[in-house]
């Protein structure tokens, strides 16, 4: 009993940690990007990502009660209003942006080099 309490910690820990990871890739990619719909790209996919399996983790080790099920429609509702909002938050910046254009050849020049 004992081991399956140690497999089931193991698993809930190892599901924070990569969470965690793709939060700290995620804070590099916003930092790293110059563009806005860049940074909007990578903090809506790492969002996404790393939420899930952060709770996840703690719905492993909470073990399966009316806790769990709460977390699993947290992870429901913000795979669903994460992406939702990100994209309605780039089609106002591409409505809005009078330069568009000039910002997308700026970002193209910089990825060649």
């Amino acid at each position: 009993m004992i081991v399956l309490q140690w497999i089931r910690f193991l698993a809930g820990i190892s599901m924070l940690l990569c969470g965690l990871t793709v939060f700290a890739i995620e804070l590099f990619g916003v930092f790293k990007f110059n563009y806005v719909l860049n940074r909007m790209h990578a903090a809506a996919m790492g969002d996404t990502l790393g939420i899930a399996l952060s709770m996840i983790g703690l719905m492993i080790l909470s073990g399966f009660n009316f806790t769990s099920l709460k977390m699993l429609l947290v992870i429901v509702f913000l795979w669903f209003a994460s992406p939702v909002a990100s994209h309605m938050l780039a089609r106002f910046e591409v409505a809005t942006n009078e330069e568009l254009d000039k910002n997308v050849a700026i970002q193209k020049k910089e990825d060649e080099v």
